[in-house]
């Protein structure tokens, strides 16, 4: 189960602690026995606290392609970012690219429009990663990321030979 918090605003959460101590307390009021992750749209929460409340609670942050996010690569070299047992990446939006742009020059989907080689590669190296450590991941491409999302798969599963 994916909880994706939109971008909050300051008055919202004037501080990234203000957030996670309310994120704490939701997490933990979670019933056991599912599977949990959190995608974030705030760029400046992704951090050490961020990721060692998601882990206290065995939850997944969700590596995301989103606008206003770190390329999927950098969220995943991020230290402590791997914070459950098993991995969810989403790639939406390539960065500094709004929804509505992605709608009008990618459809009507039925080719690659543009490819993110950087969210390829990244999408590969959490695929080669999991791999490694023999954990479950859930991986979700959107047509907005390059124009056709089973084109992407294809292309990130040719690169890995």
């Amino acid at each position: 189960m994916i909880f994706e918090f939109g971008t909050f605003a300051k008055a919202v959460f004037p501080t990234v602690d203000d957030f996670l101590f309310r994120l704490d307390d939701f997490l933990g009021a979670l019933p056991g026995g599912w599977r949990y992750a959190v995608e974030i749209r705030n760029a400046d929460y992704l951090g050490r606290g961020y990721f060692a409340c998601l882990n206290s609670h065995g939850v997944a942050h969700v590596f995301n392609a989103w606008t206003r996010m770190p390329e999927l690569g950098k969220q995943v070299a991020m230290e402590g970012s791997v914070t459950a047992e098993f991995t969810v990446a989403r790639a939406l939006l390539a960065k500094g690219r709004h929804y509505e742009d992605a709608v009008r020059a990618f459809e009507p989907y039925r080719e690659t429009q543009e490819v993110n080689q950087a969210g390829r590669e990244a999408l590969g190296a959490i695929v080669e990663r999991i791999k490694q450590r023999e954990e479950t991941a859930f991986l979700y491409i959107n047509n907005r990321f390059e124009g056709n999302a089973p084109n992407t798969i294809e292309a990130v599963v040719d690169a890995m030979g």
